[in-house]
């Protein structure tokens, strides 16, 4: 696939419709946004503060890809992106999460995704440091430490090495790395030194509280506490993986990740606010619909654009891109407060899935049900094998129980194939013959009994 910022916003629609079927409005919606974001920032910068984000608001039932199309957009573009429940959030003075923390976890997020990044960038050579300290812990005297300061003057001095010696240790330590590089003492012991992490500080305010405030208060102490090492006896193989990231990040100026991520945030975040239609409900003028109005009271300084204090700096929030999503079986987006509901102008309408969709969802995407279960029993030496009627029974299975029962979307397909499937992955180590058809018999031959009993179905299936 070519540079995301080149695609147009029919490539990206494409590029989402490998994973998720149908819903192209809201496909649309999205690559417009998204493509959008990329056209201002080839804009001149008297341009580009003028143009905000067209925020979205997707409406649907559960189940029918309104987070998976967000997700799979922040992937495509290497955006940080976060998703969040509007019911996780109380309005300043009630008990609950703080509305600005989410966009302390969205630069969390970007910091993370930066850092990430960066230690790729720097792994061949972290991979040598990580080499020579792992040579240090088998041959401990081929490294040892020379005296410095007063201990150099007065204190014991070490037994000075002859140049044979030397010599020899170097030939010592060329002959280990040569058998370290060629994975033959991934199991030996040894010895490693690692800092001791710090124990979080918990006073007055927790830890949680403080960081809702924007203060890293572990972090500022433990700068001016001394560093705490531990000795820890490992195999090489696991001091590989427990040095690596370590020598790694002392390869990193941790001030360019964090300017790179605090933009990233800014500029390229995308925040998810899932069920906001649980707070769309009017207001009677108690009990906890006056915090539900109070929580899209604090939101919208958020969507509008203002500046939070985070422990990397402060951000402003006017080209995070929102896009919100909720059932709205309940209620409407009109019973928004106005001032959110302007700040959502782009409203899409996800349609419910049919049965014609399910078997789509069950064949077509690159990570379908179907083709998960087939890489799961393939580790087993099975191989199943979906007949056309056995996919389109399943179809009609799941389509039919979402409408007797409560609709969850796609979601049911994945109930319905695991039952499909429970006898199969259960016996699969032992199974005589290695192919298993999945046909509509023997879909009817594993469900039949349970969809009869209407008790049974709405408790398994």
């Amino acid at each position: 696939m070519k540079n995301f910022d080149e695609l147009s916003p029919q490539e990206i629609v494409r590029e989402l419709d490998r994973y998720i079927i149908g819903q192209y409005a809201a496909k649309k919606a999205v690559a417009i946004a998204i493509r959008n974001r990329i056209r201002r920032q080839k804009l001149p910068e008297e341009w580009r503060k003028e143009v905000l984000p067209k925020n979205i608001l997707m409406i649907g039932p559960t189940g029918v890809g309104k987070t998976e199309i967000a997700r799979r957009l922040a992937q495509l573009s290497g955006s940080p992106f976060l998703k969040v429940e509007a019911t996780r959030y109380t309005e300043v003075g009630y008990v609950g999460k703080n509305v600005e923390s989410m966009i302390r976890d969205l630069v969390e997020i970007s910091v993370n995704m930066v850092k990430k990044e960066k230690m790729d960038e720097v792994k061949e050579k972290a991979e040598q440091m990580v080499e020579e300290r792992i040579l240090d812990a088998l041959i401990p005297e081929s490294r040892r430490p020379q005296p410095t300061g007063i201990m150099a003057l007065f204190g014991p001095q070490p037994s000075q090495q002859s140049p044979e010696e030397r010599k020899l240790l170097r030939q010592k330590r060329e002959e280990l790395r040569q058998k370290l590089r060629a994975g033959e003492l991934e199991n030996e012991m040894i010895e490693i030194e690692v800092e001791k992490e710090a124990a979080p500080f918990v006073g007055v305010m927790g830890p949680a509280e403080l960081e809702d405030l924007g203060i890293d208060l572990t972090s500022m102490l433990g700068n001016l506490l001394p560093k705490t090492r531990q000795k820890k006896r490992v195999t090489v193989s696991e001091a590989r993986k427990i040095l690596l990231p370590i020598e790694a990040e002392k390869l990193l100026d941790m001030d360019k990740v964090i300017q790179e991520a605090l933009d990233r945030a800014q500029n390229r975040g995308i925040i998810f606010i899932d069920e906001i239609d649980k707070i769309a409900i009017k207001s009677t003028g108690a009990g906890p619909d006056v915090s539900r109005q109070g929580v899209q009271r604090d939101l919208l300084p958020i969507v509008e654009g203002t500046t939070i204090m985070t422990k990397y700096g402060p951000v402003r929030t006017d080209y995070i891109l929102f896009i919100a999503s909720g059932a709205f079986h309940m209620s409407r987006p009109s019973d928004l407060i106005p001032e959110l509901q302007g700040r959502f102008p782009i409203r899409v309408e996800l349609s419910p899935l049919t049965k014609e969709d399910f078997v789509r969802i069950l064949t077509e995407p690159q990570n379908a049900i179907i083709k998960q279960y087939q890489a799961l029993l393939s580790t087993e030496g099975v191989e199943l094998v979906f007949t056309p009627d056995g996919v389109e029974e399943i179809a009609k299975i799941a389509y039919e129980l979402n409408q007797r029962l409560e609709n969850i979307g796609a979601r049911r397909l994945y109930t319905v194939v695991e039952k499909v499937l429970e006898d199969v992955s259960f016996q699969a180590p032992d199974i005589p013959t290695k192919k298993v058809i999945i046909d509509a018999a023997y879909v009817q031959s594993k469900l039949s009994k349970i969809i009869k009993d209407e008790d049974l179905s709405s408790y398994i299936l």
